[in-house]
């Protein structure tokens, strides 16, 4: 039997039912979690476009911003008047557990339970970058994380934990004008000049940066995985001072910053 034969009823098949097998696609392809974030950030993009007056609310998304120690990426900014609201954006299902001080917070899907760091301690460096480089008041700058997906809080979160809709609304309680419509415009275009160019490059190197702050936390040396120590340093103009050394040395030269 030819090949031509067996594969014919497999290719009409596949011709009849393609839209199921495209269907099947996307909902794998939305699930690689780089692609569920965008698609999450999305969907926030267009909430916030139609919900909000442009000329009152002014939006700034995927920001970029150097640090001491590398680079921190903001999801979304909105300027006004009103303030300048620092948005970190969940796209998670199931159940949420967690309150304002936990430093990790639990997610449930019927039986399957995973940890993921308080998003609110997240968004504290984004509001500090902000803060610096904008040298404006801290009380003007709002910090706010944004669920979207199929999640469900099932414990008491502060108001600046939120759905879209919960975001709008919170967003428009902030009422008293803490900045002239010069000074928004000054806000915007520093953002803008402070930013990392939005390429290809630039996200990737940031996220290295925080894979290699993720493996420091879990004591292991990002560059060949051997265990980080604590170490003194001997000579030079941090003599005396503190750090974390690759076990692997002289191999492996890797060094977390001085503390």
């Amino acid at each position: 039997m030819s090949a031509s034969v067996i594969l014919s009823p497999l290719v009409s098949l596949f011709y009849q039912y393609w839209y199921i097998v495209a269907f099947a696609l996307v909902i794998q392809f939305a699930r690689i979690p780089t692609i569920k974030g965008f698609l999450g950030e999305v969907f926030l993009n267009i909430v916030i476009t139609i919900r909000l007056r442009r000329k009152k609310y002014h939006l700034i998304k995927n920001v970029t911003l150097p640090t001491e120690d590398g680079t921190t990426q903001i999801d979304h900014i909105i300027v006004s008047e009103f303030g300048i609201f620092v948005i970190e954006t969940k796209n998670m299902r199931g159940w949420i557990f967690g309150n304002e001080k936990q430093k990790i917070w639990t997610q449930k899907i019927y039986k399957h339970t995973s940890k993921f760091q308080n998003p609110l301690h997240q968004n504290y460096k984004h509001t500090k970058t902000l803060e610096s480089i904008l040298s404006i008041d801290s009380e003007n700058i709002f910090s706010v994380v944004v669920f979207v997906g199929d999640s469900t809080f099932k414990t008491d979160m502060p108001r600046n934990v939120t759905s879209p809709n919960g975001l709008i609304r919170f967003i428009r309680s902030k009422t008293k004008k803490v900045l002239s419509p010069a000074e928004v415009q000054i806000v915007i275009s520093m953002i803008e000049s402070g930013r990392l160019s939005k390429t290809f490059k630039t996200h990737k190197e940031h996220v290295e940066h925080v894979q290699n702050l993720i493996q420091v936390k879990e004591n292991l040396c990002p560059k060949c995985q051997s265990k980080l120590v604590l170490r003194v340093a001997k000579q030079g103009a941090n003599i005396g001072n503190t750090f974390y050394g690759c076990s692997s040395y002289p191999k492996c030269n890797y060094a977390i910053s001085f503390l």
